[in-house]
């Protein structure tokens, strides 16, 4: 199957987190999008492999996405090296995406820094001719997605370019709580740890965010990307 955008995450809910927004209004527009976990985000305080696999299916038919894979790479310790990079290459080259998404470059987490210098090196090296991989007993052509770009996270940054997320702002907060033993929804929380992410503030943060994102460009709610080439228009009366 080849997608229009492959979305790559260090762990399942960095996607519904940082960019379910763009995901579902791309989506919308009749493009196919796919989600690649890395992790099973087994070192969180909260929830277990087996949750959070089924929250991660079910945020993913929220969305409406064509796909998810997990690599089950090892949570706090996958590392930018030979071996993880052959198997992102092997999975480029499967789905043949024109854009990648990818997490934030430097962040909270240290995860997530790693995770967006391996997803880029082997989208680069996923283009090498003479890197050899396979599916299925089948040699795969090599394939280099147009652009690689690095969704924001917990630490600001300054965005490139925003993605207006406005109409379906409800929706992405749908899959948001599709991850019930991850963040604040309000059921049974009196028994749970505490973390980062689940108190009720984090809540209001990510609307926040996503509020300072869309005031810059006159929407109520937006997604910021950077993008670590200049992005060219040919229209500069094309913008919002």
């Amino acid at each position: 199957m080849k997608l229009d955008i492959l979305v790559f995450a260090a762990h399942p809910d960095d996607a519904e987190l940082a960019c379910s927004g763009t995901i579902i209004s791309h989506i919308a527009r009749g493009k196919k999008v796919g989600i690649i976990d890395f992790t099973r985000g087994e070192l969180g305080t909260r929830g277990n492999e087996e949750l959070r696999k089924e929250e991660a299916v079910a945020a993913a038919k929220i969305m409406g996405i064509s796909v998810r894979e997990n690599l089950a790479f090892a949570d706090g310790f996958f590392q930018n090296d030979k071996a993880h990079q052959l198997k992102l290459i092997s999975v480029i080259r499967k789905y043949q995406p024109d854009i990648v998404l990818a997490n934030t470059l430097e962040d909270r987490h240290p995860d997530h820094g790693r995770a967006a210098k391996l997803a880029s090196d082997a989208c680069f090296l996923s283009g090498l001719k003479k890197i050899v991989t396979k599916y299925q007993g089948e040699e795969q052509t090599q394939w280099r997605p147009n652009r690689v770009f690095h969704y924001l996270q917990s630490n600001y940054m300054k965005p490139d370019f925003v993605v207006d997320i406005t109409a379906h702002w409800d929706k992405k907060i749908e899959a948001v709580k599709a991850f019930k033993s991850q963040f604040f929804t309000g059921e049974d929380e009196e028994n749970k740890d505490q973390t980062f992410i689940s108190t009720p503030g984090f809540m209001k943060f990510l609307e926040a965010r996503a509020r300072e994102f869309g005031q810059h460009v006159g929407v109520e709610f937006a997604e910021g990307f950077i993008s670590p080439k200049p992005l060219a228009v040919n229209d500069l009366d094309n913008f919002i």
